[in-house]
């Protein structure tokens, strides 16, 4: 079982933890970002965390791992690795909604794990989740490396973080940095908003 502390001293060597103004996925202002993409730039930090993950749900008989595009798709690579099961990941289609693409399919009684690199207001998961359940297969879990809620986020599954911090985040018009006449925040994530 990997500590607390010793994840911590990953996300520092790694660079993931960012100062200043971002505006996330969900449209959110912050004064802190968590740049897990950092992460898997070395195999000893994804492999470590991932491996922790995967140890949360070790007993849960996962058949497939899914992540969405494009963060959590080397991570539901590394987790489905330490599980020894498959990988699939999903992505935005022209209507902007998620996706199985590329011959990936979930079948009915799929047992699966839905895998984020940092859930937040856990949108994209929510969709996977849907996703999953639509074509008849079992969501046994949602598992993240960074949990930005502070364990305040409900799936209606079990979920697991490897490290579970509070980030404050704001809505637009309630930005104290935007308030304070800083200037404007700067988006790091891939997902459009």
């Amino acid at each position: 079982m990997i500590t607390q502390q010793r994840v911590m001293e990953i996300l520092e060597e790694a660079g993931v933890l960012l100062q200043g103004h971002f505006k996330l996925t969900s449209g959110r202002h912050s004064n802190k970002y968590l740049q897990c993409a950092r992460i898997f730039r070395n195999t000893r930090y994804s492999e470590e965390l991932c491996a922790a993950l995967a140890e949360q749900y070790c007993h849960d008989h996962v058949q497939i791992v899914i992540g969405p595009a494009m963060g959590a798709v080397q991570m539901a690579y590394e987790v489905s690795r330490a599980l020894r099961c498959e990988n699939f990941f999903t992505e935005r289609g022209e209507d902007g909604k998620m996706a199985l693409r590329r011959g990936f399919a979930v079948n009915p009684g799929d047992r699966v794990l839905v895998v984020e690199d940092v859930v937040t207001t856990g949108g994209s998961v929510r969709e996977v989740i849907e996703l999953v359940k639509e074509a008849g297969g079992e969501v046994v879990g949602v598992g993240s490396i960074v949990d930005r809620t502070g364990g305040k986020i409900d799936f209606g599954v079990p979920f697991k973080a490897v490290v579970s911090v509070e980030v404050e985040s704001w809505e637009p018009e309630e930005c104290p940095l935007c308030k304070a006449g800083a200037p404007a925040p700067v988006k790091p994530g891939s997902r459009k908003i």
